[in-house]
Protein backbone atom coordinates (compact mmCIF):
# COMPACT_ATOMS: atom_id res chain seq x y z
CA UNK A 1 0.00 0.00 0.00
CA UNK A 2 3.07 2.31 0.32
CA UNK A 3 1.56 4.31 3.29
CA UNK A 4 4.59 3.08 5.89
CA UNK A 5 6.13 6.68 5.89
CA UNK A 6 5.44 9.73 4.51
CA UNK A 7 7.16 12.87 3.84
CA UNK A 8 6.95 16.53 5.58
CA UNK A 9 8.18 19.47 5.32
CA UNK A 10 10.00 20.72 7.94
CA UNK A 11 11.78 23.84 9.72
CA UNK A 12 15.31 22.50 10.32
CA UNK A 13 17.62 24.35 12.34
CA UNK A 14 21.05 23.88 13.22
CA UNK A 15 23.59 25.99 14.88
CA UNK A 16 21.40 28.76 14.06
CA UNK A 17 20.96 28.48 10.34
CA UNK A 18 17.45 27.67 9.25
CA UNK A 19 16.64 25.80 6.36
CA UNK A 20 13.55 24.28 4.72
CA UNK A 21 13.95 20.56 3.74
CA UNK A 22 11.24 16.90 3.30
CA UNK A 23 11.64 14.75 5.92
CA UNK A 24 10.76 11.08 6.10
CA UNK A 25 7.82 10.30 8.92
CA UNK A 26 6.64 6.95 9.98
CA UNK A 27 2.76 6.03 9.27
CA UNK A 28 0.27 6.48 11.80
CA UNK A 29 -3.36 5.48 10.89
CA UNK A 30 -6.48 3.88 12.87
CA UNK A 31 -7.20 0.29 11.95
CA UNK A 32 -10.63 -0.83 12.99
CA UNK A 33 -11.01 -4.77 14.00
CA UNK A 34 -14.14 -6.34 13.15
CA UNK A 35 -15.03 -10.12 14.68
CA UNK A 36 -17.37 -11.72 12.38
CA UNK A 37 -18.84 -8.06 10.85
CA UNK A 38 -19.14 -6.73 14.41
CA UNK A 39 -17.08 -3.48 15.77
CA UNK A 40 -14.18 -5.21 18.10
CA UNK A 41 -11.26 -2.92 18.80
CA UNK A 42 -9.67 0.36 16.87
CA UNK A 43 -5.50 0.56 17.30
CA UNK A 44 -3.23 3.43 16.51
CA UNK A 45 -0.76 1.45 14.06
CA UNK A 46 1.60 1.47 11.08
CA UNK A 47 -0.16 0.12 7.95
CA UNK A 48 1.38 -3.22 6.71
CA UNK A 49 0.60 -6.43 7.93
CA UNK A 50 -2.51 -5.71 8.89
CA UNK A 51 -3.96 -8.95 8.56
CA UNK A 52 -1.33 -10.86 10.75
CA UNK A 53 -1.85 -7.75 13.28
CA UNK A 54 -5.93 -8.47 13.47
CA UNK A 55 -5.21 -11.95 13.76
CA UNK A 56 -2.37 -11.65 16.76
CA UNK A 57 -4.60 -9.74 18.62
CA UNK A 58 -7.19 -12.24 18.78
CA UNK A 59 -3.97 -14.72 19.63
CA UNK A 60 -4.05 -12.50 23.01
CA UNK A 61 -7.88 -11.82 23.28
CA UNK A 62 -7.71 -15.77 23.90
CA UNK A 63 -10.02 -16.44 20.58
CA UNK A 64 -7.63 -18.05 18.22
CA UNK A 65 -5.38 -20.36 19.16
CA UNK A 66 -5.05 -22.69 16.03
CA UNK A 67 -4.77 -21.81 11.80
CA UNK A 68 -8.03 -23.49 11.63
CA UNK A 69 -9.73 -21.01 13.99
CA UNK A 70 -9.25 -18.63 11.60
CA UNK A 71 -11.47 -18.81 8.16
CA UNK A 72 -10.25 -15.51 6.46
CA UNK A 73 -9.43 -11.99 6.92
CA UNK A 74 -10.75 -8.98 4.61
CA UNK A 75 -10.53 -5.30 4.28
CA UNK A 76 -13.77 -3.91 4.47
CA UNK A 77 -15.37 -2.21 1.11
CA UNK A 78 -17.64 0.61 1.40
CA UNK A 79 -15.81 1.29 5.21
CA UNK A 80 -16.64 5.24 4.28
CA UNK A 81 -19.62 7.19 3.34
CA UNK A 82 -18.62 7.31 -0.54
CA UNK A 83 -18.42 4.02 -0.47
CA UNK A 84 -14.29 4.21 -0.89
CA UNK A 85 -11.93 1.26 0.86
CA UNK A 86 -9.56 2.84 3.23
CA UNK A 87 -7.50 -0.19 4.04
CA UNK A 88 -8.22 1.02 7.89
CA UNK A 89 -11.39 -1.51 8.59
CA UNK A 90 -10.45 -5.06 8.70
CA UNK A 91 -13.33 -7.98 9.41
CA UNK A 92 -12.04 -11.42 11.07
CA UNK A 93 -14.32 -14.20 9.63
CA UNK A 94 -13.63 -17.26 12.46
CA UNK A 95 -13.92 -21.02 12.00
CA UNK A 96 -18.07 -21.96 13.12
CA UNK A 97 -16.51 -24.48 15.34
CA UNK A 98 -14.95 -21.09 17.36
CA UNK A 99 -16.70 -20.20 20.34
CA UNK A 100 -16.62 -16.24 20.69
CA UNK A 101 -16.67 -14.75 23.84
CA UNK A 102 -19.38 -11.71 24.39
CA UNK A 103 -16.41 -9.31 24.24
CA UNK A 104 -18.52 -6.53 23.76
CA UNK A 105 -20.39 -6.58 27.44
CA UNK A 106 -16.86 -6.50 29.09
CA UNK A 107 -15.28 -3.27 26.84
CA UNK A 108 -15.23 -1.67 24.26
CA UNK A 109 -11.89 -1.74 23.33
CA UNK A 110 -9.77 1.13 21.86
CA UNK A 111 -5.72 0.79 22.08
CA UNK A 112 -3.09 3.19 21.43
CA UNK A 113 0.80 2.79 20.11
CA UNK A 114 1.95 4.05 23.76
CA UNK A 115 0.05 1.74 26.14
CA UNK A 116 -1.99 -0.89 24.05
CA UNK A 117 -4.89 -2.04 25.82
CA UNK A 118 -6.40 -0.34 28.45
CA UNK A 119 -8.46 -1.65 31.20
CA UNK A 120 -7.25 -5.49 30.37
CA UNK A 121 -8.46 -8.48 33.09
CA UNK A 122 -6.52 -9.22 35.83
CA UNK A 123 -3.70 -11.69 36.49
CA UNK A 124 -5.48 -14.30 37.16
CA UNK A 125 -7.76 -13.92 33.81
CA UNK A 126 -4.56 -14.51 31.30
CA UNK A 127 -3.30 -17.43 33.51
CA UNK A 128 -7.17 -19.28 32.70
CA UNK A 129 -7.42 -18.45 29.77
CA UNK A 130 -3.62 -19.30 28.29
CA UNK A 131 -3.81 -22.33 25.79
CA UNK A 132 -0.19 -23.46 26.58
CA UNK A 133 0.78 -22.94 30.31
CA UNK A 134 4.36 -21.94 29.48
CA UNK A 135 5.44 -23.92 33.23
CA UNK A 136 4.50 -26.84 30.73
CA UNK A 137 6.63 -26.71 28.18
CA UNK A 138 10.35 -28.56 27.59
CA UNK A 139 12.87 -26.45 29.06
CA UNK A 140 14.50 -24.09 27.28
CA UNK A 141 18.07 -22.59 28.36
CA UNK A 142 20.02 -19.61 27.15
CA UNK A 143 22.82 -18.70 27.68
CA UNK A 144 23.32 -14.75 28.64
CA UNK A 145 25.88 -14.08 26.07
CA UNK A 146 23.37 -14.61 23.18
CA UNK A 147 20.92 -12.41 24.98
CA UNK A 148 23.26 -9.78 24.75
CA UNK A 149 24.24 -10.37 21.22
CA UNK A 150 20.31 -9.87 20.21
CA UNK A 151 19.41 -6.24 20.58
CA UNK A 152 22.28 -5.41 17.61
CA UNK A 153 20.74 -8.06 15.66
CA UNK A 154 17.56 -6.24 15.81
CA UNK A 155 18.72 -3.47 15.58
CA UNK A 156 20.50 -3.80 12.20
CA UNK A 157 17.13 -5.73 11.04
CA UNK A 158 14.67 -2.48 11.57
CA UNK A 159 14.67 -1.31 7.85
CA UNK A 160 12.04 1.60 8.30
CA UNK A 161 13.90 2.87 11.23
CA UNK A 162 16.55 3.98 9.72
CA UNK A 163 15.12 5.96 7.50
CA UNK A 164 12.38 7.45 9.94
CA UNK A 165 13.75 6.81 13.87
CA UNK A 166 10.22 6.24 15.06
CA UNK A 167 9.20 3.03 14.77
CA UNK A 168 9.40 -0.18 17.72
CA UNK A 169 10.36 -3.44 16.72
CA UNK A 170 9.52 -7.24 17.70
CA UNK A 171 11.94 -10.01 16.49
CA UNK A 172 11.33 -13.64 17.18
CA UNK A 173 14.92 -15.92 17.68
CA UNK A 174 15.01 -19.27 18.33
CA UNK A 175 16.96 -20.44 21.52
CA UNK A 176 19.91 -20.78 19.48
CA UNK A 177 19.69 -17.06 18.25
CA UNK A 178 18.26 -17.65 14.61
CA UNK A 179 16.23 -14.52 13.71
CA UNK A 180 13.06 -16.60 12.66
CA UNK A 181 10.65 -12.50 11.83
CA UNK A 182 10.52 -9.44 12.82
CA UNK A 183 8.12 -6.32 12.87
CA UNK A 184 8.25 -2.92 12.54
CA UNK A 185 5.40 -0.19 14.15
CA UNK A 186 4.49 2.91 15.63
CA UNK A 187 3.58 0.57 18.62
CA UNK A 188 5.45 -1.97 19.98
CA UNK A 189 2.26 -4.11 21.00
CA UNK A 190 1.25 -4.05 17.10
CA UNK A 191 4.11 -5.29 15.97
CA UNK A 192 4.24 -8.23 18.59
CA UNK A 193 0.43 -8.96 17.21
CA UNK A 194 1.71 -9.40 13.88
CA UNK A 195 4.88 -11.30 14.85
CA UNK A 196 1.73 -13.78 16.53
CA UNK A 197 -0.28 -13.15 13.68
CA UNK A 198 1.94 -14.53 11.05
CA UNK A 199 2.81 -17.43 13.43
CA UNK A 200 -1.18 -18.42 13.92
CA UNK A 201 -1.30 -18.07 9.94
CA UNK A 202 1.36 -20.22 9.38
CA UNK A 203 0.28 -22.97 12.34
CA UNK A 204 3.45 -22.13 14.07
CA UNK A 205 1.45 -21.41 17.35
CA UNK A 206 2.20 -22.33 20.19
CA UNK A 207 5.91 -20.75 19.55
CA UNK A 208 7.01 -22.64 22.62
CA UNK A 209 10.88 -22.63 22.16
CA UNK A 210 11.57 -19.05 21.02
CA UNK A 211 12.56 -15.64 22.65
CA UNK A 212 10.87 -12.39 22.15
CA UNK A 213 12.87 -9.54 21.99
CA UNK A 214 10.97 -6.01 21.70
CA UNK A 215 12.79 -2.35 21.87
CA UNK A 216 11.69 -0.04 24.70
CA UNK A 217 9.88 -1.25 27.81
CA UNK A 218 8.03 -4.62 28.65
CA UNK A 219 4.54 -4.22 29.81
CA UNK A 220 2.00 -5.62 31.35
CA UNK A 221 0.45 -6.10 27.66
CA UNK A 222 3.61 -7.45 25.91
CA UNK A 223 4.23 -10.16 28.63
CA UNK A 224 0.23 -10.97 27.98
CA UNK A 225 0.73 -11.57 24.48
CA UNK A 226 4.16 -13.70 25.14
CA UNK A 227 2.23 -16.12 27.64
CA UNK A 228 -0.74 -16.33 25.15
CA UNK A 229 1.58 -17.07 22.01
CA UNK A 230 3.45 -19.83 24.31
CA UNK A 231 6.18 -18.21 24.06
CA UNK A 232 8.62 -18.81 27.34
CA UNK A 233 11.52 -16.03 27.07
CA UNK A 234 10.73 -11.91 27.03
CA UNK A 235 13.34 -9.55 26.63
CA UNK A 236 13.25 -6.03 26.55
CA UNK A 237 15.97 -3.04 26.13
CA UNK A 238 14.34 -0.87 28.82
CA UNK A 239 12.20 -1.75 32.10
CA UNK A 240 9.49 -4.01 32.96
CA UNK A 241 6.50 -2.98 34.91
CA UNK A 242 5.80 -3.70 37.94
CA UNK A 243 2.12 -6.02 36.30
CA UNK A 244 4.64 -7.70 34.06
CA UNK A 245 7.04 -8.94 36.26
CA UNK A 246 3.59 -10.63 38.29
CA UNK A 247 2.11 -11.76 35.70
CA UNK A 248 5.60 -13.54 34.91
CA UNK A 249 6.25 -14.44 37.70
CA UNK A 250 2.41 -16.07 38.17
CA UNK A 251 2.72 -18.01 34.69
CA UNK A 252 6.67 -19.31 34.72
CA UNK A 253 7.32 -16.64 31.91
CA UNK A 254 11.25 -15.51 31.83
CA UNK A 255 11.15 -11.72 31.58
CA UNK A 256 14.73 -10.42 30.97
CA UNK A 257 14.84 -6.28 30.95
CA UNK A 258 17.49 -3.60 30.36
CA UNK A 259 19.40 -5.59 27.95
CA UNK A 260 21.82 -3.61 26.96
CA UNK A 261 25.64 -4.76 25.97
CA UNK A 262 26.24 -7.21 28.30
CA UNK A 263 24.16 -6.36 31.38
CA UNK A 264 20.68 -7.12 31.97
CA UNK A 265 18.37 -7.78 34.74
CA UNK A 266 15.94 -11.35 34.98
CA UNK A 267 13.08 -10.22 37.07
CA UNK A 268 11.24 -13.73 36.53
CA UNK A 269 12.25 -17.39 35.35
CA UNK A 270 15.53 -17.20 35.86
CA UNK A 271 15.63 -21.44 35.78
CA UNK A 272 15.88 -20.90 31.82
CA UNK A 273 18.83 -18.61 31.81
CA UNK A 274 22.76 -20.76 31.81
CA UNK A 275 24.00 -18.43 34.80
CA UNK A 276 28.01 -19.78 35.12
CA UNK A 277 28.34 -18.20 38.40
CA UNK A 278 26.44 -17.37 41.84
CA UNK A 279 24.36 -14.58 42.21
CA UNK A 280 26.02 -11.62 44.04
CA UNK A 281 25.45 -11.40 47.85
CA UNK A 282 23.95 -8.78 49.68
Amino acid sequence: MGRVTERRKVIRIRDGAVSSRPDTLVAEEPLEIRLNGKPLAITMRTPGDDFALAAGFLVSEGVLAEQDDLQNIVYCAGATVDGSNTYNVVDVRTAPSVAIPDITLERNVYTTSSCGLCGKASLDAVRTTARWPIADTPPVRVEPELLASLPDRLRAAQRVFDRTGGLHAAALFTEAGELLDIREDVGRHNAVDKLVGRALQSGDLPLSRTILLVSGRASFELAQKAVMAGIPVLAAVSAPSSLAVDLAAETGLTLVGFLRGSSMNVYAGEDRIALRTAAAQG
